[in-house]
C-alpha cells in the first residue's frame, strides 16, 4: 500500500506539474497518472488501495467541500436562490431526454437502456468544479453577482437528483417498476442535509464559543480534526438512514460549515478554510488519480464515434438547460457562458456508477460503461481546462468594469 501511495502522490504531482507548464489542468494529468497506474493499463497500484478507493475519493471531496462551505457567503447565496435550485435539476433533466430521444436511434438501444445511460452521464462532477469555485471566490471572481456560489450550491444537489433518476430507472431495467416515492426523497434528502447539517454547525460554534469564553482555548488544527471527524459521521448517517429517510450527507457537510463560519469570528474562519487549503494538496491528487484508476480505458475502444456524438450532443441540451435556468437573471452573455463551461466537466459520479449497470448484469452494462468512460475522459479535461482559460475574461472582477 505504501509503495501505490508514493506513486499516487510522487507521478500525480509530476503529471500536473507538467501540465500545468504546458497550460493545461493539473487535473489531466492527475486522471491520465490514474488511467496508467490503474489496473487497466499497468496495474502498478496495490489492491489493498482500490478496494478503499470509493472512501479515499469520498474524503477527499468532504475536505473541498468543507472548504467551500468555510468559503460561502449565505447572503449572497440568497441572491441566486431560485437558479441554484433550477441549476441543480435542470439541466441534468435536459442531458437526461437527450439520450432518452437520441440514444436509441445513435446507439442502437432501447428507451429504458437509453434513460439508465442518462442518468449515469447527467451528474456533473463537483470535484471538478466545486475547487475551481473556491478559487474563484478567494480571487473575487464573478462573486459581486454570487456565480461561484451559484454554481457550487447547484452542482453539489445535482448529483443527488441524478443518483435517485439512476436507481429508479436502474429498477425499470430489472422488470421493476417506478416509485414515486423516490422522487419524493430528492427535496425531502436535500431539506434533511441542509438543517441538520446546519443544527450541527450551530451547536459546534456554540461549542467552541463556549470553551473560549472558560478559558479552554481550542487550537485551530484541532478544530479541523473534530470537524473532519464530525463530517465522517454524517456521510455515515446518509448510509445508516437509508431506507428510513432521505438524507443528504455532502449537503449537510457544506450546511455545517456554513453555519460554522456564520458563528465563528471572520479571522478564525478564514484560518481554517485556509487549512483545508493545504489539506486539499493532497486529498486533491488522491481524488483524481484515483477517479482516473476507476476509468477502464478498454471501453472507450468500442464506444466509437457514435458515442462521441451523442455525448456531444447530450452537452449541447444541457447547456440549453442551463440558460433556461439563468433567464430573468442579471448575467451578462460572457457570465451566462461561463456557467454552461461549469456544469460540463463529468468524472466523479460517473466513476461511481458507471459500472453498476454492467455488475448487475443488465443487458446495457458494458454500452453505458464505455459511454461513461469516454465522457470522463472527454468532459472533464474540456470543463476543467475551459474554465481555468476563460474565467479571466468571462467574469467580472471585483472592483473591475460591469462584463455586458
Amino acid at each position: 500500500m505504501l509503495t501505490s501511495l508514493g506513486l499516487i502522490f510522487l507521478l500525480g504531482l509530476l503529471m500536473a506539474a507538467i501540465c500545468q507548464k504546458i497550460h493545461l489542468p493539473r487535473i489531466i494529468g492527475m486522471l491520465f497518472t490514474g488511467i496508467i497506474l490503474g489496473p487497466y493499463v499497468l496495474n502498478l497500484l496495490d489492491v489493498s488501495i482500490l478496494n478503499i478507493s470509493s472512501q479515499l475519493r469520498q474524503i477527499a471531496l468532504i475536505i473541498i467541500l468543507l472548504k467551500a462551505g468555510l468559503s460561502l457567503d449565505l447572503k449572497d447565496l440568497k441572491k441566486v436562490g431560485r437558479s441554484a435550485v433550477m441549476l441543480s435539476c435542470v439541466p441534468a433533466t435536459c442531458e437526461l431526454l437527450a439520450f432518452v430521444i437520441f440514444a436509441p436511434m445513435i446507439l442502437n438501444i432501447n428507451r429504458v437502456d437509453a434513460a439508465v445511460m442518462g442518468a449515469v452521464l447527467a451528474a456533473v462532477s463537483p470535484a471538478v468544479v466545486v475547487p475551481r469555485m473556491v478559487h474563484l471566490m478567494e480571487n473575487g471572481y464573478g462573486t459581486e453577482k454570487s456565480i461561484p456560489q451559484m454554481i457550487l450550491a447547484g452542482a453539489s444537489c445535482d448529483d443527488i437528483y441524478v443518483i435517485v433518476l439512476f436507481s429508479t430507472f436502474v429498477g425499470m431495467a430489472q422488470g421493476g417498476h417506478v416509485n414515486a416515492l423516490d422522487f419524493a426523497n430528492i427535496p425531502v434528502s436535500i431539506l434533511t442535509g441542509v438543517l441538520f447539517g446546519a443544527l450541527v454547525g450551530w451547536l459546534l460554534g456554540q461549542l467552541f464559543e463556549l470553551l473560549y469564553r472558560k478559558g479552554s482555548y481550542v487550537r485551530n488544527s484541532m478544530k479541523v480534526i473534530i470537524i473532519m471527524g464530525l463530517s465522517f459521521l454524517l456521510m455515515a448517517l446518509e448510509t445508516m438512514l437509508k431506507g428510513m429517510v432521505a438524507f443528504s450527507g455532502l449537503l449537510a457537510v457544506v450546511s455545517m460549515a456554513c453555519v460554522l463560519k456564520m458563528w465563528t469570528p471572520q479571522e478564525v474562519a478564514g484560518r481554517l478554510s485556509a487549512k483545508f487549503g493545504k489539506l486539499w494538496l493532497a486529498a486533491e491528487v488522491v481524488l483524481f488519480v484515483l477517479v482516473g484508476a476507476a476509468v477502464d480505458i478498454r471501453y472507450t475502444m468500442e464506444a466509437g464515434l457514435a458515442a462521441v456524438g451523442m455525448i456531444l450532443l447530450a452537452l449541447v441540451f444541457r447547456s440549453v438547460g442551463v440558460a433556461l435556468c439563468l433567464l430573468g437573471t442579471e448575467l451578462g452573455k460572457k457570465e451566462r457562458l461561463f456557467c454552461m463551461i461549469a456544469y460540463l466537466p463529468k468524472a466523479t459520479v460517473q466513476a461511481a456508477i458507471g459500472s453498476v449497470p454492467l455488475a448487475m448484469g443488465l443487458p446495457c452494462g458494458k454500452i453505458v460503461l464505455s459511454v461513461a468512460v469516454l465522457a470522463i475522459l472527454i468532459t472533464a479535461p474540456l470543463g476543467a481546462l475551459g474554465m481555468d482559460a476563460t474565467y479571466r475574461k468571462l467574469l467580472q472582477k471585483n472592483g473591475e468594469d460591469t462584463i455586458i
